[in-house]
């Protein structure tokens, strides 16, 4: 998309409600001075004058793991011995996330303690040297010498760690390696890993790898056997590959695949098709075809709690500000799933009335504590009702949030909070600019975008803060003529740990209401 110039929409100050925003945290934790200023450096990309260094070094586990993000955060060179000097913590939430920001500054000089990381024996801090590995990766900061003792130490942990989220995610990962010396070794690994991994995740990361950076590496069989997997995602990656394949002979293995069960593999054959025929890719979804099994719109139990009200003082959203807020500390992952999902405590929900439908949504201000509030705060005021879905791609994307792809917006920007959260299906993340086809950080604002499938190559620039809790099937019947009519703040949720990739949850009593950008490509 082009890029955005300011400018404010005009709106009529009736619609503009929202109330005062309180604390976004998700933590028991009570907010302090400290953290304030914490949130206030990391948005303006400062050090403090060793401020955070300081937080990182006497804090507590709260603390220094949310100082050890914040640095990160500030793409600052100065963080990265700061960073070094806690690889090592007896904490494994500090040593995560030291590993994940030294991912953020990507400049080389974390790689042996990444590599040290692949092998603590905390599964949260197996992840963070994971991530940060593949930012260095994709950086180009890894030397010749190194890059295959890298690619090793991932291919290992896809085929043999005993977690399978840090399996899935060296699987994902492995596409870093597809145009290197190492991408024979690690096509035969996702091979291994999709055929043999008992995780249905695993096998579906694994097959994500195939297609995004495999398809042409590996056998045809492998891929005509997913084909027929019972699982859609499975299916859905298995189509893209083929389509990736550039192998016109593949196309009758494809032209069943139209009439799939799941409306998602049917949109992705029809794309996969018109690639192999050399087709341009549908990049507006402006009518559903008559052939597509849609699934019925099923009310959910969501849609009887009441919208929280907005506030009665009108205002245009303004930009967030970290001085502003009173963030409490909750991040304490000591487990994969916890370094991949949402801290325990109490999340915000928000209901997204449609045309067709109504999307629930959790969010996640643990990690985006900056995007959190400007979300809520944009929907309370009421910039969001009435915005068309300007850009709904098939099995990528469906965005929102201005009036058209080429809106001014409302004349500012937000800071990246980059987080180990995954791309998976529906997900909700903030869209960017995107001049000269590559992500301009710091420049969301407005727009947001649901994934229909997953998208793990967004995960180095775009900001997760959600996910879809209700209202899937609403997906399916969206096009570019339908609306939010309007984003309701509903009660609060409880989410308490749990073993999975994110936790369980509990309705909150008593929550108060709080007051395009493009995803790129597939």
């Amino acid at each position: 998309m082009t890029v955005r110039t300011s400018g404010t929409r005009l709106l009529a100050l009736a619609a503009l409600a929202a109330l005062a925003l309180p604390g976004l945290s998700a933590g028991a934790v009570p907010a302090t001075p400290t953290a304030t200023r914490l949130l206030m450096l990391e948005q303006q990309r400062s050090l403090g004058h060793g401020a955070l260094a300081r937080m990182l070094d006497t804090g507590g586990t709260l603390l220094a793991a949310r100082a050890a993000l914040a640095l990160g955060r500030t793409k600052q060179p100065a963080a990265a011995p700061v960073l070094l000097n806690h690889i090592a913590d007896s904490r494994p939430a500090v040593r995560a996330l030291s590993l994940f920001a030294l991912g953020l500054l990507a400049d080389g000089r974390g790689i042996p303690a990444m590599l040290s990381g692949m092998h603590d024996r905390n599964s949260a801090v197996r992840v963070g040297a994971l991530d940060a590995l593949d930012r260095e990766v994709v950086a180009a900061q890894v030397p010749g010498a190194l890059l295959a003792r890298v690619a090793r130490a991932e291919m290992q942990a896809a085929l043999h760690d005993s977690n399978p989220i840090v399996r899935k995610i060296a699987a994902i990962d492995l596409v870093a390696f597809a145009t290197t010396t190492q991408a024979a070794p690690a096509a035969a690994v996702l091979v291994k890993a999709f055929s043999e991994d008992p995780a249905l995740a695993v096998r579906r990361a694994a097959m994500w790898a195939i297609y995004r950076g495999y398809a042409a590496k590996v056998s045809r069989a492998i891929l005509l056997h997913a084909l027929a997997a019972s699982d859609s995602v499975i299916r859905i990656e298995a189509v893209r590959a083929i389509g990736g394949s550039k192998d016109p002979a593949l196309l009758s293995a494809l032209e069943p695949m139209l009439h799939d069960r799941s409306w998602r593999v049917q949109e992705q054959a029809a794309e996969s098709i018109l690639a192999l025929k050399g087709r341009p890719a549908t990049l507006h979804w402006k009518r559903i075809p008559a052939w597509i099994h849609l699934p019925p719109i099923h009310r959910s139990a969501l849609d009887r709690l009441p919208a929280l009200p907005r506030p009665a003082q009108p205002r245009l959203p303004a930009a967030p500000s970290a001085a502003a807020l009173s963030p409490a500390l909750s991040l304490d992952p000591t487990t994969a799933a916890e370094m991949v999902g949402p801290a325990p405590g109490a999340h915000p929900r928000v209901r997204i009335v449609t045309t067709q439908g109504n999307i629930y949504l959790e969010l996640y201000p643990e990690w985006a504590p900056l995007t959190v509030e400007n979300f809520l705060d944009v929907a309370a005021r009421g910039y969001y009702d009435n915005q068309p879905w300007f850009r709904i791609v098939p099995d990528f994307v469906v965005q929102t949030g201005d009036p058209s792809a080429n809106a001014p917006g409302l004349g500012y920007t937000i800071g990246a909070e980059e987080n180990p959260m995954l791309q998976d299906s529906d997900i909700i993340s903030m869209g960017l600019d995107y001049p000269q086809g590559k992500p301009a950080r710091d420049s969301a604002s407005t727009e947001y975008y649901i994934t229909l499938s997953p998208q793990y190559h967004l995960d180095r620039d775009f900001t997760v803060f959600g996910k879809m809790i209700a209202g899937f099937s609403v997906l399916a019947h969206l096009t570019e003529a339908d609306r939010v009519i309007r984003i309701d703040r509903i009660p609060d949720v409880e989410v308490r740990a749990a073993p999975g990739i994110v936790g369980a949850t509990k309705l909150r009593k008593g929550a108060s209401n709080r007051g395009a950008r493009s995803p790129g490509h597939r």
